[in-house]
């Protein structure tokens, strides 16, 4: 066991490090608890099933995530700054759980029905948030309406969805770094060309 963890901590740590590796499908149980260093019983005292297991990695990040947003939201302000805030959290908590995010992208279609729906149904819910904060700034003349919301959600969570793909921890950006320089794509693309005659502050 990893100093300072839990049991729970370990065959999650385990199964991320594996289902990332080798694909939920071509990872076992016994070489689940065998990386964690624990038994089988120790596994399904925590975790029903692989299913279960699965489930928890989301469960996770997507609960992470929609904390985060909810505090970003409920402390207010100017909405280039409210969406800035929401647009580098994603990134950068995406980038903090790179694995799990790998096995959320991948590995999400395997889950039961049931978890499968109340994956989509979070999700869900993470979307509408983020494209309310879009809506009020069109709302407020300053980004583009000629592009429908779907889209430019799309825009923006593909970037996100991809960083498992090509980002490495080790390479020259921090996550920090990636962050801004994503959000800053994306906000520059959504600004209304003429959005300094109706912005306050332009």
């Amino acid at each position: 066991m990893v100093k300072g963890t839990t049991v729970a901590d370990d065959i999650t740590r385990a199964a991320v490090e594996l289902f990332a590796a080798n694909g939920y499908g071509g990872t076992s149980v016994q070489q689940i608890v065998e990386a964690a260093g624990v038994t089988k019983g120790a596994l399904y005292h925590y975790f029903g099933s692989k299913d279960d297991l699965l489930f928890g990695i989301y469960d996770r990040l997507l609960g992470t995530q929609q904390r985060h947003l909810e505090a970003i939201v409920a402390a207010g302000g100017d909405i280039d700054e409210v969406l800035r805030a929401a647009c580098m959290d994603v990134v950068e908590t995406t980038v903090a759980q790179l694995d799990e995010a790998v096995v959320f992208f991948q590995s999400a279609h395997l889950l039961s029905p049931e978890r499968h729906d109340e994956v989509t149904r979070r999700r869900r819910t993470y979307n509408d948030a983020f494209g309310a904060l879009i809506s009020r700034g069109q709302a407020e003349g300053r980004y583009r309406t000629d592009i429908p919301l779907p889209v430019l959600l799309a825009h923006f969570f593909a970037d996100v969805h991809y960083l498992g793909q090509w980002y490495s921890p080790t390479g020259t950006s921090s996550a920090a770094v990636l962050a801004q320089q994503l959000t800053d794509l994306f906000l520059a693309g959504i600004r209304r060309v003429d959005a300094a005659a109706v912005d306050p502050a332009g």
